[in-house]
């Protein structure tokens, strides 16, 4: 009987749950997406996509690529993004279960006993109640029920929570590669300050120089004071650009102990020593825009939202048609567990609901949902043109910072030798204060340009490599959650309460 019943359950259930209403997904395609065969810029091709996975090492700086790597391993909104990848697994989970039944079951068991002088006690799972008579009594009960997906409201629920699972796993490794550029980039500024202060306080000895000179020749009646009051004015200038630079200098290091989950001033004695400002080995190859939009994550993720939107537009959808209700229970009870299988009762129930009337609402979510996926392939594509955008830009960023670079080495090399003859000049009193004044000027502007332009070209470096989208194992597929594990929130010192005066 009770695998007739199982049968007969399976029987109803399977053939109406093959239909599945609304509009199935489908990859749009470069000429939706309105995606160019190539490149209007002039880039670097590649026969196959480079591996870009760890790009920051191509800097060949070892102290940038430990901190990127403790930023990828302690960040804190890597960790943020970690946790919802957990969660949208475990909605996953949770809208699988509801294409199985839920089972429950119970089970009793009573003793009666009739005591002397004829009152009765009864004992009920080792509660004491009044009753009459003395038995025992055992029951047990299994309990099944089932929502026929008759129209596949539950499948596309499944389909967009799976979308949606993929979509924060791509999320997530948009995070990651922005938090490695976001690295990148601070540890660029710390040296480019790191560069302006050390050119500062050269040119700062050499202004003092400057200074001691006119006080002599001032001395000697060989100049007037304009000199002296000129070479003040200029020292006090490149000394007050020092506190800025130290500023500057200091939020960088903070932010990179942030980025690393650490406090601010935590990796300010590894960034002491002054270093050069990296630079990148090789050229970088771009390769065509398709190969971009599949290593791009958070095109990725836009894909498969709009996956996910496509899906609720059928969820919303099979609520206009019957729903199937299937359920059933066993129950047996007997004195002893020996005849407890002997007599098994069941019952089968089955309901079918349908809505008749509710004013166009059910109507408007399906309306709703549509507008949202059209929202969602307007993002989509939005977000695939930006990502060609930014390859663009950072392709001609870095060509024009290559450029300057080349264009202020030449003008520092001319600026160094205009000042050193000024300085002989000024010394031997064939020049007055103005040239060499002027010659200083160019001197310092020259070299913080240098610098500059060189830090220019590390970051556009590094915004090329976030545009083409690496910092992540593309090839792997869609990032999976790590494995769950019990929430065991850190114990945080209470702070002593301070004490009533």
């Amino acid at each position: 009987m009770f695998r007739q019943r199982i049968a007969l359950l399976l029987a109803v259930a399977l053939p109406v749950a093959g239909c599945t209403v609304g509009p199935s997904y489908r990859p749009a395609g470069s000429v939706a997406l309105s995606v160019p065969d190539s490149y209007s810029v002039a880039a670097p091709a590649a026969p196959t996509p480079a591996d870009l996975t760890a790009w920051w090492s191509s800097f060949n700086d070892p102290l940038l690529t430990r901190i990127v790597e403790q930023a990828r391993t302690n960040n804190l909104d890597i960790a943020q993004a970690v946790a919802r990848l957990r969660q949208a697994r475990e909605a996953l989970v949770q809208s699988r279960a509801q294409l199985l039944p839920t089972v429950s079951g119970s089970a009793g068991y009573t003793h009666s006993a009739t005591l002397a002088g004829g009152s009765t006690t009864t004992v009920v799972n080792g509660q004491v109640l009044g009753a009459r008579g003395a038995s025992d009594n055992l029951s047990l009960g299994l309990d099944v029920a089932y929502q026929a997906d008759l129209f596949g409201g539950v499948r596309r629920s499944v389909q967009a929570s799976r979308a949606q699972y993929e979509s924060s796993g791509f999320t997530y490794a948009n995070v990651l590669i922005s938090t490695e550029a976001e690295t990148a980039r601070n540890y660029v500024l710390a040296r480019l300050y790191q560069a302006q202060l050390a050119n500062a306080r050269d040119s700062l000895g050499v202004q003092d120089d400057n200074l001691e000179i006119a006080g002599y020749r001032l001395k000697a009646g060989l100049v007037s004071s304009l000199d002296t009051e000129q070479a003040r004015a200029q020292r006090a200038q490149t000394a007050a650009t020092i506190p800025t630079l130290e500023q500057n200098y200091n939020a960088a290091v903070s932010r990179l102990g942030v980025l690393t989950g650490q406090a601010p001033g935590a990796l300010k004695a590894d960034l002491a020593a002054a270093a050069p400002i990296p630079t990148a080995a090789g050229a970088i190859p771009v390769g065509i825009p398709a190969d971009t939009l599949r290593q791009r994550p958070d095109v990725r993720a836009a894909e498969r939202s709009l996956a996910a939107a496509t899906a609720q537009i059928g969820v919303a959808e099979a609520q206009l048609y019957p729903q199937l209700a299937l359920s059933g229970n066993l129950s047996t009870n007997a004195g002893t567990f020996g005849n407890l299988l002997n007599v098994i009762t069941g019952q089968f129930f089955a309901g079918l609901t349908q809505s008749i009337f509710n004013g166009g609402r059910l109507h408007a979510q399906v309306r709703a949902n549509e507008a949202a996926a059209e929202g969602a392939f307007a993002a989509y594509k939005s977000t695939v043109l930006t990502g060609l955008e930014d390859v663009e830009n950072a392709v001609v960023a870095l060509d024009a910072a290559r450029q300057r670079e080349a264009q202020f080495a030449i003008a520092y090399d001319a600026a160094n030798n205009t000042a050193i003859l000024s300085r002989s000049q000024y010394r031997a009193g064939l020049t007055d204060f103005i040239t060499l004044n002027t010659a200083e000027t160019s001197l310092l502007s020259a070299r913080n340009g240098l610098s500059q332009a060189r830090s220019d070209e590390a970051t556009a470096t590094i915004q090329l490599y976030l545009a083409l989208g690496g910092g992540w194992n593309a090839a792997a597929g869609t990032p999976q959650a790590p494995a769950p594990r019990p929430f065991q929130p850190e114990t945080a010192t209470q702070a002593t309460p301070p004490q009533e005066k």
